[in-house]
């Protein structure tokens, strides 16, 4: 069984451990291993975490399984987001799972929890970014129900990549 739980600042360590993790097995096969390096020690510094867990409008998400941490969820709400920043939306800006729990209906547990938060908050909808050659995400957000609204760019160290920002209405 998947449990879901809310992260603490005591846990900024595990945070850091599943986030750099996650994202390396995600994205480093389709990318330089410079630019992956520069981008997992600032976006996951100790520092960087702590100050994202304290921010009142971020919220971090565990999935765990026999009490491993294998995959996480963050939300912004507010002028915590990322863009937009409109007070009636909830942006998912990462969900992220280890691979060898792909398939295991982890990430949909993550994203139910972002909709449960979402209804208690009344958001009209919920948005995020998500890499453009990132197919297997564009397709899950896709079979939940997000549609692509826009884009913007996504710096990965020195390189601009490209993000597909996708909306869900709620309301």
């Amino acid at each position: 069984m998947i449990e879901i739980k809310r992260a603490t600042s005591a846990e900024t360590k595990t945070l850091q451990q599943i986030g750099r993790q996650t994202f390396f097995e995600t994205f480093s096969s389709n990318n330089d291993e410079e630019n992956m390096s520069k981008y997992l020690e600032e976006s996951f510094a100790l520092d960087q975490l702590n100050a994202e867990l304290n921010e009142s409008g971020s919220r971090f998400y565990f999935a765990i399984i026999e009490g491993e941490v294998i995959g996480y969820l963050k939300l912004n709400t507010g002028s915590s987001q990322t863009e937009l920043r409109e007070h009636q939306g909830l942006e998912i800006e990462r969900i992220y799972v280890l691979q060898r729990f792909h398939g295991r209906k982890v990430g949909q547990a993550l994203y139910e929890k972002a909709l449960e938060i979402a209804f208690d908050i009344r958001a009209d909808y919920v948005w995020l970014g998500v890499w453009e050659e990132n197919p297997r995400a564009i397709s899950f957000y896709k079979k939940n129900g997000f549609v692509e609204f826009d884009k913007h760019p996504f710096m990965l160290g020195d390189e601009e990549q490209t993000d597909i920002m996708m909306k869900k209405m709620l309301k």
